[in-house]
């Protein structure tokens, strides 16, 4: 994906959760909800860059970068 092209939830974010973190996260929202997900953007991000979300193991700096762009760009369906 370049730097100029709209980041969409599910082609670029949705599949960045594993059905392990779905599952280990139902209590509190859907992660393969748009609208859960954007609802809670700011805890997830910060879970995320703490590197304690998900919980078996830190995502890698580029894929918490692609989360920030997405929330940046307003959460783009």
């Amino acid at each position: 994906m370049s730097t100029d092209e709209q980041i969409s939830f599910e082609r670029d974010i949705k599949p960045l959760f594993r059905e392990g973190d779905r599952q280990s996260m139902k209590a509190a929202f859907d992660l393969s909800s748009h609208d859960d997900v954007a609802d809670n953007k700011e805890r997830i991000l910060e879970r995320l860059s703490e590197g304690t979300m998900p919980c078996d193991h830190a995502w890698p700096g580029e894929q918490v970068a692609l989360f920030e762009r997405w929330v940046a760009a307003g959460t783009p369906a």
